[in-house]
């Protein structure tokens, strides 16, 4: 049995309110977020090859997926993260049973950290980086495909850009090679919308985002390249429009997720033409546990509040 479950894929009727809404709710997954299936389809794979412990680097959920994965197989885990990482992040990786290491003021150093501890009987834990990992996360799309119908556009968030790579992979194998995709980031982690504009992979001088989890400042080479084998389109929102979506996703469907998650949600009220002739819309809910209900009602008031 693999460590992620199946998770609903319902039409929205709060956002159904022009087109379809579909929402891929992968804030159910048992650690909270998307990243359980990549991670946990990487860690089984190493374990079958011997590995005696897992490393990851991370900014959060893929660090508290790691911890899950790894308790679940049996297996210790050592996470690395940032000084960025919440206070909220840590404590659930420590509860989880792996050990904590926090160093460096963005993930690029907690990850260089993290290789350079990676020893012989180790297996490293990629965040979004590893073509198992983007196998494991095509299986939602996999899902998608059985639970509904097929959409005009998918929808979802963009950081490292694991979770594109893999829903691209998904579209492919099921053969929705006319599915376009619209990859969303917020202001100030917009390393993706520039890296396409560019062509190629584009380093952020720093992330000034509070979407913390969106915040690779670079994404990975595959995410571009796959871009120009695919229909992928970016858009950039305001830290404001994330949270305001995730605020409502919370009061429309009783569910928590980051404001990085709000991101993908966001795209819904933005008017992008990719949208507005869209008969039926997937947005992936990719979720995130590091932005508890109070804190995002107080970020809410704090950004929709008159400067």
């Amino acid at each position: 049995m693999p460590l992620h479950i199946r998770t609903p894929y319902l039409r929205s009727s709060p956002l159904s309110q022009h087109q379809d809404v579909w929402l891929k709710l992968e804030a159910l997954q048992p650690c909270g977020s998307f990243k359980l299936r990549g991670v946990g389809a990487l860690c089984e794979a190493r374990l079958a090859q011997g590995a005696r412990g897992f490393i990851s680097s991370s900014g959060g959920n893929a660090g508290i997926a790691a911890a899950y994965a790894g308790r679940a197989l049996g297996v210790p885990v050592r996470v690395v993260v940032p000084e960025t990482t919440s206070a909220r992040a840590r404590q659930i990786i420590l509860d989880t049973g792996a050990q904590l290491t926090v160093h460096g003021s963005h993930w690029a150093e907690a990850h260089a950290l993290a290789e350079e501890l990676t020893g012989p009987q180790d297996a490293f834990v990629h965040p979004f980086d590893d073509p198992l990992l983007w196998q494991g996360h095509a299986v939602l799309v996999d899902e998608m495909a059985e639970q509904g119908p097929k959409p005009d556009v998918v929808v979802l968030s963009v950081g490292g850009g694991g979770l594109l790579c893999g829903v691209l992979e998904g579209l492919w194998r099921n053969g929705w090679f006319d599915v376009p995709v619209l990859a969303v980031e917020t202001v100030g982690a917009d390393s993706y919308a520039q890296s396409l504009k560019a062509g190629h992979p584009v380093a952020l001088p720093r992330i000034t985002s509070i979407a913390t989890t969106l915040g690779a400042k670079q994404p990975c080479d595959e995410s571009v390249h796959r871009a120009q084998r695919h229909p992928v389109h970016s858009l950039v929102v305001s830290d404001a429009e994330a949270v305001a979506a995730a605020v409502r996703l919370m009061d429309d469907h009783r569910l928590v997720v980051e404001p990085a998650c709000g991101a993908a949600l966001a795209a819904l009220t933005q008017g992008h033409p990719l949208l507005n002739v869209a008969r039926s819309i997937a947005v992936v809910v990719c979720g995130g546990v590091t932005t508890p209900d109070t804190e995002l009602r107080a970020l809410h008031a704090r950004l929709s509040a008159p400067h």
